[in-house]
């Protein structure tokens, strides 16, 4: 995730995002993840999506059910986990 973050915004932190800063990033990362065939490089893609509110759904992105309910398993943890 630190390397997704550095490469898209030139961070590690997630706290030193800018709202200005999340289309344009999100852009770009939604058009890798149409082209990486890596299935962990696109699990990574779309699990910072998925935390910047800017995920594509599941039935678009993961073509295997196991895949799928890994990124369900991981929204679940999103959901429980305490807010910062």
């Amino acid at each position: 995730m630190n390397a997704l973050l550095l490469r898209y915004f030139g961070t590690t932190e997630m706290g030193e995002l800018t709202p200005k800063a999340i289309p344009a990033a999100s852009e770009r990362m939604l058009v890798d993840l149409g082209m990486e065939t890596d299935p962990g490089n696109r699990f990574a893609l779309w699990s910072l999506l998925y935390l910047l509110d800017a995920s594509p759904d599941l039935d678009v992105v993961f073509e295997d059910e196991s895949e799928r309910e890994a990124a369900r398993n991981f929204m679940d943890l999103m959901a429980a986990a305490p807010p910062e």
